[in-house]
């Protein structure tokens, strides 16, 4: 990306922040919306590949059926977009009844156990607004990693928006971010990892619909290494203004095995929970990006990266 597209990038997303969040909830819908289906009509790279990513999750769809798929994908997409964009401008009460999840006893009975907690989620609906109804519904803060964006600026802008929801933002850098999760995590703390998608060289391979791709090992890693529960959360729009979501049972570390072993077994747990939630709402699986290993082209070498490669949504 050139300065001058880095330099626009920022520019709309600051018009975003600035602009939208003013706008009154049913205008910010239908223009999102509006957005959504004039980029699916564009069948730009994202479209596509999004329409690629559905047909391995609904493998006996039509063609037709793929591209409705996308269709909504893209305007779950902006969903995301929109609420984000607006979320800073919402009021509390507005936060709390903006999510409802089921099961949640799990992530308040592992709080109340006071071991620690990791969240670990997939790019399904909108995690920031989940990350602001746990700070404000259930007041409690937590810690999570945010991935370096070019330019800087655009970062710093993702950083002080989560910051400003209540959660605490540390930079993807090297192996410090773990470190610092790992003391949160022993101090009785919560961590939230957004971790379906790591194609760097120390990512675990594991089966995901039927194929291989990576996902982050820092999950599991750190649950071993402290001894916090891992939750994997799984979240979903439906046609309600409410986003839902549904906290699944723990992840037990395996009680035998080297740390490898036992972190591909979690890890693979931890991608069939993903599995579960994005077969039963794909339209709200927001990957615009390969994923599969087969998709990937061949002549490139895996990036290096360290145990905890999770950050927050991608910039389109």
């Amino acid at each position: 990306m050139s300065n001058a597209q880095e330099r626009l990038t920022d520019a709309l997303y600051g018009l975003g922040w600035s602009t939208v969040k003013k706008l009154p909830e049913p205008v910010a819908v239908r223009l999102g919306r509006t957005i959504a289906d004039f980029a699916w009509k564009q069948r730009g790279k994202g479209v596509q590949r999004l329409e690629s990513n559905y047909a391995r999750v609904v493998p006996d769809a039509s063609p037709e059926r793929l591209a409705e798929l996308s269709r909504a994908g893209m305007r779950s997409y902006l969903r995301y977009w929109m609420e984000s964009f607006r979320l800073p401008a919402w009021s509390e009460d507005r936060i709390k009844h903006g999510f409802d999840p089921q099961d949640l006893h799990h992530l308040t009975g592992g709080l109340a156990a006071g071991k620690g907690v990791i969240l670990a989620l997939p790019h399904l609906g909108n995690w920031d607004l989940a990350g602001a109804w746990v700070t404000t519904k259930l007041e409690t803060p937590f810690t999570t990693v945010a991935e370096r964006l070019k330019p800087e600026t655009l970062y710093d802008r993702f950083v002080a928006y989560r910051e400003g929801l209540g959660m605490e933002v540390l930079p993807h850098n090297g192996g410090s971010a773990f470190g610092t999760l790992a003391r949160r995590l022993r101090d009785g703390g919560l961590v939230c990892l957004v971790a379906d998608r790591d194609l760097s060289a120390s990512g675990v391979e594991v089966d995901f619909f039927g194929e291989k791709t990576r996902m982050p090992a820092g999950p599991a890693l750190l649950a071993q290494q402290t001894g916090a529960l891992l939750l994997p959360v799984t979240l979903w729009y439906d046609e309600s203004p409410v986003m839902r979501g549904r906290v699944h049972p723990p992840i037990a570390v395996p009680e035998s095995g080297t740390r490898a072993e036992k972190t591909s077994v979690m890890t693979q747990a931890l991608a069939d929970a993903f599995a579960t939630g994005i077969a039963d709402h794909p339209e709200d699986w927001h990957m615009l990006q390969r994923l599969w290993l087969a998709d990937l082209d061949p002549a490139k070498a895996p990036e290096n990266g360290d145990a905890v490669r999770a950050s927050g949504k991608e910039t389109p």
